[in-house]
């Protein structure tokens, strides 16, 4: 499944509908930051995750109000790409992980999944880190992540999860409850979640009841 060449072409994307563009960005985003903190991360893939999150956090907001910024679009387009490129070479973690098998579960779009689960799950995981790891390499590429997010190097891990929420209502992204997530699917995703091969990638186990715990804070 890689291709030998790829043609990326931003101006392709300029008449994207706004729902479009706000779901395809956010999973690309999550695509980056779970690369990025995932356990078989290295640094070419580290890389591309900065400056891919990078330029979601100056264009993404563009891109979405406007379509035809071709600047934004170039940004965004060549954000997902790297995040393509990490993945396939680093893997991804428990967002995918939930988000695959939800997908078949309930009918909401991939990346306004990703979009709705992406900061309770590294708030789950810093959690758990800071708990059993506080040494974690992890810790710190999360705090890299909020520094990328906010422009702001000194930004706690928490500001790059209130960026994203924030990122969130911007876009008007509709909660996952809208599309028939309710607590027994809750209850069955833990499992599923767990047997999937994009969780391999997370930089911390959890458990079945924690992912429970993370799809009833939605």
């Amino acid at each position: 499944m890689y291709p030998d060449v790829a043609i990326v072409d931003p101006s392709l994307t300029q008449s994207m509908p706004k729902n479009v563009t706000a779901f395809t960005g956010m999973d690309a985003l999550t695509q980056l930051i779970e690369s990025f903190v995932s356990k078989s991360a290295n640094p070419y893939t580290d890389a591309l995750c900065k400056d891919g999150i990078a330029r979601i956090s100056r264009s993404f907001k563009s891109a979405f109000d406007n379509g035809e910024d071709l600047n934004a679009r170039t940004d965004i387009s060549l954000a997902a790409l790297f995040s393509g490129i990490a993945l396939a070479n680093a893997k991804l973690g428990a967002v995918h992980g939930i988000a695959g098998p939800m997908g078949g579960m309930i009918k909401a779009p991939h990346g306004l999944i990703c979009a709705r689960l992406l900061a309770l799950v590294m708030e789950e995981n810093v959690k758990q880190l800071r708990k059993n790891d506080s040494h974690s390499s992890a810790l710190i590429k999360f705090q890299e992540v909020a520094g990328l997010l906010t422009a702001d190097k000194e930004a706690a891990i928490e500001d790059g999860t209130e960026w994203i929420r924030d990122l969130v209502k911007y876009m008007k992204i509709p909660c996952l409850s809208d599309f028939g997530l309710d607590r027994a699917v809750c209850r069955s995703l833990g499992d599923k979640a767990l047997k999937t091969s994009s969780i391999k990638g997370n930089p911390v186990e959890l458990t079945r009841e924690q992912i429970t715990a993370i799809l009833e804070k939605r």
